[in-house]
């Protein structure tokens, strides 16, 4: 017997909506555009780095996002809400680490976190909780001591450690490494990546590439104060790297008549020879083409483009007036 009962059609599900929306936001400081028909979305529970050099509108993306400033024009969500309108829920729900730190000097670290305490009004053992994010930053053992006789790195662990002594949902750190030696730019780096693994979002501002490198979930590429682009570092690499190549270099050079004669088609970037290819496994047809005809490699080095080289690229073709990603 043919089934004839009315199946409903199936409704997609919704995508989720992002922590953070901005739209075409506009943002002056007299006759500066610090923002300019600004476009960006962060996606809860990932890590979003703001890119840029100083002046392309990072800081300013923050200050709007907490609704510490408002906009000129456009629209500007944080929590589905105007932060605006809604300043005081949107703040409680987000942690916020400046460039520069305010903490009081004259204050012990622990007497620092309490003041934050009691401004959150956290519930609780409030001692137990100031010392937990102390120790999660390894800044536990100088709350005893005066601020004013902390390191900068020390510093920006206890402003880390206050910016989640709340729980926040969302935390907005700005530089959050600036003058840091290494080994502590590598441990809060690391420590922000924990964050996210706990379910919280992150918002990073920084000018300093290598900082991006492995830990952004979505790079966003600001100047003058609007979006270049926005996606993961490998997507994005994708779309202006959409083939795979080779390094190639020679005792004697990469001759480009052998090339031709093994129908491989090259160009020279400095002291090497690029080859593209349709797949990692063509490269070992590639080199047997090449040993074949006598040539003494050296050097075969798959070519893996970093963020720096992303940047410089996106740069170049703006300032060149390339379409993005047409110049692949």
């Amino acid at each position: 017997m043919t089934d004839l009962a009315v199946h409903p059609p199936t409704v997609p599900t919704p995508a989720p909506a992002p922590a953070v929306r901005l739209e075409g936001v506009d943002r002056a400081f007299g006759d500066i555009n610090a923002l300019d028909q600004l476009d960006l979305e962060i996606a809860y529970g990932q890590i979003t780095v703001l890119l840029g050099p100083n002046g392309a509108g990072k800081t300013t993306a923050i200050r709007l996002i907490t609704g510490a400033l408002p906009a000129d024009a456009g629209r500007c969500e944080t929590f589905g809400v105007d932060p605006l309108e809604h300043g005081e829920d949107v703040r409680r729900r987000c942690g916020v680490v400046a460039a520069k730190p305010s903490l009081y000097d004259r204050l012990t670290g622990l007497e620092n976190l309490r003041y934050a305490a009691r401004l959150y009004e956290i519930d609780g053992d409030q001692d137990a909780r100031m010392r937990e994010a102390a120790a999660r930053f390894g800044i536990d053992h100088a709350l005893e001591l005066e601020v004013g006789g902390y390191s900068t790195g020390m510093k920006t662990r206890l402003a880390l450690a206050r910016a989640i002594l709340h729980d926040p949902e969302l935390l907005l750190l700005d530089e959050p490494t600036s003058g840091l030696d290494p080994e502590s730019s590598h441990a809060v780096l690391s420590l922000i990546r924990e964050l996210t693994d706990d379910g919280r979002t992150v918002v990073m501002c920084t000018h300093l590439l290598a900082e991006a490198e492995g830990l952004a979930d979505q790079v966003v590429m600001l100047e003058d104060g609007s979006s270049l682009v926005a996606g993961s570092q490998q997507d994005l690499i994708a779309m202006y790297w959409p083939r795979p190549a080779v390094l190639l270099d020679a005792i004697d050079g990469v001759p480009a008549a052998t090339m031709e004669a093994t129908g491989i088609t090259a160009t020279r970037e400095g002291d090497f020879v690029r080859v593209e290819v349709d797949g990692a496994d063509d490269i070992a047809d590639l080199v047997t083409a090449l040993v074949g005809a006598g040539v003494r490699l050296t050097r075969v080095d798959p070519e893996n483009p970093s963020l720096e080289d992303l940047y410089f690229r996106i740069r170049r073709d703006r300032a060149a007036g390339v379409e993005f990603g047409a110049s692949s």
